[in-house]
C-alpha cells in the first residue's frame, strides 16, 4: 500500500525519503498531510522551539509580590498577589505543611 518517496525539504531545499514505515506512521495518527522537513530540519526546529518557550517563561521575568507567612510572621515573597481570605506561608514553612 505504502511505497518510499523522496520529498524537497522547505527549510534547506534537500531531498528526503518520507519511508512506507514512516508513511504507516503517519497514517495511524491521523496525519493527512506529507512532511514539510527533512529530520534534521524537523529535530532543529524542535529544538529552537523548547528554548523559545523556555526563555518566554523566565523566573527572572516573573512578578512577585510581598507577603506576611502566616505561619511564622517572616516577611517573604511569592509569585501571586496575596488574598485576605487565604493564608501564605514563607517557602520553608509551605514545605513543612507539605511533609504532613
Amino acid at each position: 500500500m505504502f511505497q518510499d518517496r523522496f520529498l524537497t525539504c522547505r527549510d534547506c531545499g534537500s531531498e528526503f525519503m518520507f519511508s512506507a514505515s514512516e508513511q504507516e506512521f503517519f497514517a495511524e495518527k491521523g496525519f493527512t498531510n506529507d512532511p514539510g522537513r527533512c529530520p534534521e530540519c524537523r529535530a532543529a526546529r524542535k529544538q529552537r522551539n523548547r528554548r523559545e518557550v523556555r526563555n518566554s517563561y523566565s523566573r527572572q521575568d516573573r512578578v512577585m509580590y510581598p507577603a506576611v507567612c502566616a505561619a511564622c510572621g517572616q516577611q517573604t515573597e511569592v509569585p501571586f498577589e496575596p488574598r485576605q481570605d487565604r493564608p501564605v506561608y514563607c517557602r520553608d514553612c509551605y514545605r513543612a505543611a507539605q511533609n504532613y
